[in-house]
């Protein structure tokens, strides 16, 4: 690869177009040098750079974050390995959050993302009377972390046929159930409840 690059060059190896690439400069997000005909020439390191900030755009992040973020690479030089492993680590809760939210865009965009449309029937369940707008504006759902589910579903209640047992044994005790279905005097329910009383 060339020392120096020309901006076609680096549009097509980075798939950003040359007036993004002005745009960016502009933006003080990426810097350039002149030839002596006055076009645009970028080292090299200008690529990593680049794509970082495509990559960025593309999951959501904003031009400011993604200025800040840059701002803490050095000016003077090519950034190394240890300067980009300090942004990395420096972003990586806002690149986890962003995670989040996309996770549950994917996974909540068939239901209820709280949004205030309530034009689904479990819109009615989770976000009820359009409660969620008191959390703030967008699809509650999907930009709070834990959800914002005003009324988070109630889990179903599962009980083992064990467990059913000893109503059973109860209702069959007095004439209840078991006994009004004939089963009290000789069935296996009766025999037990038999014993039972006569302990």
């Amino acid at each position: 690869m060339a020392a120096i690059l020309s901006i076609g060059a680096v549009s097509e190896r980075t798939g950003v177009s040359p007036s993004a690439l002005r745009f960016y400069e502009a933006e003080g997000l990426i810097t350039s040098e002149r030839s002596e005909g006055n076009q645009r020439r970028y080292h090299p390191h200008m690529i990593r750079r680049i794509s970082f900030i495509k990559v960025a755009q593309q999951v959501g992040l904003t031009l400011d974050e993604i200025r800040e973020a840059l701002a803490s690479l050095p000016d003077n030089r090519t950034p190394n390995e240890r300067d980009w492993s300090r942004l990395a680590v420096a972003w990586r809760p806002r690149l986890d959050a962003q995670i989040g939210m996309l996770e549950r865009l994917r996974d909540r965009l068939d239901g209820c993302i709280g949004c205030g449309c309530l034009s689904l029937r479990h819109c009615r369940l989770v976000n009820p009377d359009d409660e969620l707008a008191s959390h703030g504006p967008g699809p509650r759902t999907i930009i709070e972390p834990d959800g914002g589910t005003a009324h988070p579903p109630v889990p179903e209640l599962r009980v083992s046929p064990a467990a059913w047992r000893p109503l059973r044994l109860a209702e069959s005790g007095g004439g209840g159930v078991a006994a009004r279905r004939g089963t009290g005097g000789g069935g296996a329910v009766g025999r037990i409840a038999g014993r039972g009383r006569r302990t």
